[in-house]
This record gives structure tokens, sequence and C-alpha cells, in this order.
């Protein structure tokens, strides 16, 4: 009893298995490498955003260190005789070209003096935001204002930080007000970026905010941001999914300085980034992976692939094919005995079956070669006893030396092929016999190319054709029938036409003569005609019909060139 073994083909295991390993250690590394890779970027963008917070915020605290050292020299001035401090606060404002204005105010809160460079104030202040007397009375100190726009000159509207500071009493004021520019702490603001889409903006204590850069969209109800959120929040540095906060006070000022990043900008780009070349390293060392694994079971599979190679050779020509056992492991060999045993059972089945077929199409055309005579016979028979008894006994001889012909030609010697020239002689003597039987009411004309002569065809080939159209189609006929018997060449086949011009058929009459309905015998010699060319020649070859009602009638007959050594017919 021969062992069964099961399973699939080493080559499929080891490419499977190596493939597989590899597929699922670099999907675990590239998972574990971007998941640290990830938490070190949210950690770089939150130390950048820190970092630039920290800049923006030591930068706005240098700025109020400054504007208080500036207050301090201005309130000093301030205690100066009024030619001293005029001179004073004169030289400071060369000194300091940053200081848009210093003004005094008096205990109602009405503008006493100003100094600026070249420039003298409205005659008509309408609203000065640089001064507000309820915030003043209110502080117990000095206080800074928001930045905003100076506006108590004319045509001259500098975006400027106010900072008010009261002065002792007795003196001609009560308070003074030293207006800073705030355009270089905006400028500097404004190109403070953390990445390409964050940004710094100053926030007061109570969430309020002081300044922002992108302040028109604010306004504009266009972008809004969560200071109420953020106000009561510690310095530090948050983050959410989508964005990084990072906020720090402004050391002397009651200022915060809040730094805004997206993660989008800063984490996932670079993810993104790192993903696809994760990617394609892992299809790299997959690849390479694949390369060796199939290398290696090429290796291995040579012996199965040898095998698999002569399968198809066998398949491809089973007789001419010389099988050589196949080395390789103990399966390989068993199976490759197998192989060789049953290729050697089946060119003996195929070698047997060969003999049966053609044994039996000898048989298949001798029946339908017998089919036929003895309906001709029947014919012609007929037609000679009908002279017989109309006393035409000089036609009824002639028809029997016709016959005689006919049936010299159809002997043949027992060859079914027999030259071209020798049927046209056959069918000429049919039609000379059916001529006599029919009174002369039709007619004929061969013609006939003369290379055609020397090839061969199969017997009796234009008998039953003819017999169909005298029988079928011109009987019928009122007016003189005519029947033409054209032989051509037509590539590499000979090309028979038999035409008449009698009463036609449709197509249904013409489909049902090829067909084979037992019983039918109209059309029986037309579809012998036809299986004996595709038993001979192959289904290429055989009749095709064409006909129309009262115009009549074309069979032609399509068989190959043949000469007579081919099939031993000499």
């Amino acid at each position: 009893m021969k062992r069964r073994y099961r399973g699939l083909p080493t080559t499929t295991i080891l490419v499977t298995v190596v493939v597989s390993v590899v597929a699922i250690i670099l999907c675990c590394c590239i998972l574990l490498f971007l998941n640290r890779y990830r938490g070190a970027m949210v950690q770089s963008a939150r130390t950048s955003t820190a970092q630039a917070v920290s800049q923006v915020s030591n930068t706005v605290g240098s700025y109020l260190q400054g504007m208080e050292q500036a207050m301090d020299r201005v309130e000093q001035a301030m205690a100066e005789a009024p030619d001293d401090r005029d001179r004073l606060l004169s030289a400071f404002l060369l000194f300091r070209p940053d200081v848009v204005a210093i003004t005094s105010y008096s205990e109602t809160g009405e503008l006493t003096d100003c100094w600026a460079l070249e420039r003298e104030p409205r005659d008509d202040i309408l609203q000065n935001l640089s001064f507000d007397p309820v915030r003043a009375m209110a502080s117990n100190g000095a206080y800074l204002t928001a930045p905003h726009v100076e506006s108590i000159f004319e045509s001259y509207y500098p975006w400027v930080v106010t900072m008010t500071a009261p002065l002792e009493t007795g003196r001609d004021a009560a308070w003074v007000s030293l207006d800073l520019s705030f355009s270089s702490i905006s400028s500097y603001i404004n190109d403070v970026g953390i990445g390409q889409r964050g940004y710094c903006f100053l926030m007061g204590g109570d969430g309020t905010i002081v300044y922002h850069p992108q302040q028109r969209l604010l306004y504009a109800g266009l972008k809004s941001e969560d200071t109420s959120g953020l106000a009561a929040l510690a310095d530090g540095t948050y983050a959410d999914d989508t964005v990084i906060y990072s906020l720090s006070s402004v050391q002397g000022g009651a200022w915060r300085v809040v730094g805004v990043s997206y993660v989008d900008e800063l984490v996932n780009q670079n993810m993104r980034a790192m993903l696809r070349l994760s990617v394609a390293m892992a299809a790299v060392i997959l690849a390479a992976a694949l390369l060796t694994s199939w290398l290696l079971s090429r290796l291995l599979g040579r012996p199965l692939r040898g095998l698999a190679a002569a399968m198809e050779r066998f398949e491809r020509d089973a007789d001419r094919f010389a099988y050589r056992p196949v080395g390789g492991t103990r399966e390989v060999r068993e199976l490759s005995n197998s192989f060789g045993h049953m290729v050697v059972r089946i060119q003996r089945l195929m070698s047997t079956v060969r003999e049966e077929e053609v044994n039996l199409r000898k048989t298949e055309l001798k029946a339908l070669q017998a089919q036929i005579n003895p309906h001709f016979l029947y014919n012609t028979l007929d037609s000679i006893a009908w002279m017989c008894e109309q006393g035409r006994s000089a036609e009824a001889v002639s028809m029997v030396h016709a016959l005689a012909r006919l049936f010299r030609i159809s002997i043949s010697k027992g060859h079914e092929l027999i030259p071209i020239a020798k049927e046209i002689e056959h069918a000429e003597s049919y039609l000379q016999i059916q001529k006599y039987r029919y009174k002369n009411r039709f007619t004929y004309e061969f013609r006939v190319e003369p290379d055609c002569l020397d090839y061969y065809c199969n017997k009796i080939t234009l008998q039953p054709i003819l017999e169909n159209a005298i029988n079928h189609g011109l009987e019928l006929m009122v007016d003189e029938g005519h029947i033409t018997v054209e032989i051509c060449q037509e590539g590499d086949a000979i090309l028979f036409r038999v035409e008449d011009n009698g009463v036609g058929m449709s197509q249904e009459q013409v489909n049902a003569i090829l067909t084979r309905a037992p019983g039918e015998n109209a059309g029986i010699g037309i579809r012998n005609v036809d299986e004996r060319l595709k038993i001979y020649f192959g289904s290429q070859y055989g009749l095709h019909i064409t006909s129309e009602p009262d115009v009549g009638t074309c069979v032609e007959i399509r068989m190959p060139k043949v000469r007579g050594d081919e099939h031993g017919q000499n």
C-alpha cells in the first residue's frame, strides 16, 4: 500500500514562515519606534515652545524694566524747578527716541503739560487713551496700561504703552505719564514663530488679551482664544491632542506670555515623514527577506520544478515524451517514480485509443459510402425502369452504360480518394443519366481550373449535390433549368461550387438539410457528403449552402489540397 504524503510544499512553508516572521518583527519594531518617536517629538515641541515663550517673556520683562527705569528718571526730573525740569525732559527725549511723550495731569485729571519731540498736543482732545483719571485715583502707585494708540497729537497715532505714576503732593501736577513705543515689542512678538503656524501673545492676569499678533482676526470674530481657561493655569507647558500651550509670567509686571503651537505641524508631520521612512525601510527589509527565502526555496524546490516541467512537456506532447526520473528528497523521488509509471500507462492507452479511433473512422466512412450507393442506385434504376416502360430502349441502354461507368469510378479499387478528374467524369455520367430521365429539361456546364484536376477528393462528392439540385430545385420548374459546376483553388483549399437556378429554399430548409433528424430521407446524400468530409479532413471543411426562394441555390464544398501519394492512393 502506497503511503500518502499530505501538507503544504516545503518551499511554500519556508517562504511563508520567513516572510511572516520578518513582517511581524518589522511591524512590532515600527510601532514601538513610532510610539517612542512621537513621545520624543511631543517633548521636543513642548521644549521648543517653552523656550520661545521664555525668550519673549525675558524680552518683555526687559522692556518693562527699562520703562520703570525711565519712569524713575522722569519722576526725578519732575521734582526739579520748571526750567531744569524742561531741560532734563528734553534731553531725556533726545536720549530715548522710543519715548513718544511725557504728560502730566492735575488732580482733576486735566492735561497740564506735554513734552514730545517737535510735537504739540491738540487743543481739543476728545479722548486721551493714555490716561484714565478713575483708574489713576484708584491706583495706589504706578500702573501700566495695555498697548493702545496715542490720541493726543494731530495726524500722529503711534502704538504705545503708558506707565502712570502719582507725584508727591504740593506740586503743580498730581500724575505723570510716560508713553513708550510698543512697536519694537510688537514686531518682536510678531516675528516669534513656533513652527509655521505657532505664535505668542500677551495676556493680562485676569485673562484679558494685552497684545495678539492676530488682533484683527480676534476683532472680526474669525479667531478666539480661551483666555479664561489659560488664566486659571499656572506657568508651564500643557499639551492636548492638537495644541501645545506654554505660559510664562513677565517679571516685574502683571502680564503673561502665552505660546501656542500645533501638534499636527510640529509632531504629526514629522511622524508622517518618519512613518514613510519606516515603511520604506520595512519594504526593503521585507523584500530582502523575500528574496533570500525565494533563493533558498529555489534551491530546495528545484527537483519539484523539474517534475512540474516534465508534466507540462508530457501534457504538450504525450506521444513523443520520454521521461527521465527526477532526484531529490524521498518524497520527490517517490512522486517521480509514480509519475513515470503513469506516463507509461497513459501512452499505452493513447496508442490503443488511436488504433480504435482509426478503425472507427474507417467503419464510419464505409457505412456512409454504403448509405449513398443504394440511395443513388435506387433512383437510377427507377429512371431506367421508367424508360423501359415508355419503350425507350435505346435511351435505357445508354443509361445502363452510364451507370456502369458510374459504378466503375465509384469502386475505384476500394480507395476513398480519387482524382478530381475522375470525380468530374462521374458527375457528367450522372447528369447524362438525369437528362434522359427529365427529357432534357435542364442544361449543365463545368468550369474547372486545369490545375485542380490532379488533386484528389472524396469519391461521390458531387453526385449527391447534383441529385438534390435536380430533384428539389429543377423538378418543379416550368422553365428550363441550368446547373453550373465550378472547381477552383482558394488558398490551401479546393472549392467545389454547384449552382442552379431552381426554386430555391428558405433558411429553415437549408438548416434542416444539414441536421441529423432521424427518419427524414430528404437531403440524406448531402448530409453524408458533409459528414464524410469532416471525418476525413476535419471540422473546418465541409459544405456551405446559400439559397433564396425563386432565385436558386449554391452549394460550396471546401476540402484541402491533397495529392495522391499523401494518402497512399497511387
